[in-house]
């Protein structure tokens, strides 16, 4: 059974920093194209950050220079670092697995609320 477990978020002030993961069990982790998605009401889930299995980064203009994204395949888990937040960085954030070579292979975990106000 695939399970992806998010866990980092809260509530933090504009300027600071939060650190997410995504734990990663019943997949080939090493395989998978991971990244992270968010998505506010009324909104469509936009995906925010990117890492291939062999490393390539990408990442959506808005957070370019403030988050980072990182996988440690040792431990099953992608990470997002996120600097410099703003309140528009408030969302519920999902992190996604997918295999490119399998489409049906495609995973997300449940979310963690990211809240970023004084």
């Amino acid at each position: 059974q695939v399970q992806l477990v998010e866990s980092g978020g809260g509530l933090v002030q504009p300027g600071g920093s939060l650190r997410l993961s995504c734990a990663a069990s019943g997949i080939i982790f090493s395989s998978y194209f991971m990244g992270w998605y968010r998505q506010t009401p009324g909104k469509q889930r936009e995906l925010v950050a990117s890492v291939s299995s062999g490393g390539t980064k990408g990442y959506t203009e808005p957070v370019k220079g403030r988050f980072t994204i990182s996988r440690d395949n040792a431990k099953n888990t992608v990470y997002l670092q996120m600097n410099s937040l703003k309140p528009e960085d408030t969302a519920v954030y999902y992190c996604n697995a997918k295999d490119l070579a399998i489409l049906s292979k495609n995973y997300w975990g449940k979310g963690t609320q990211v809240t970023v106000s004084l």
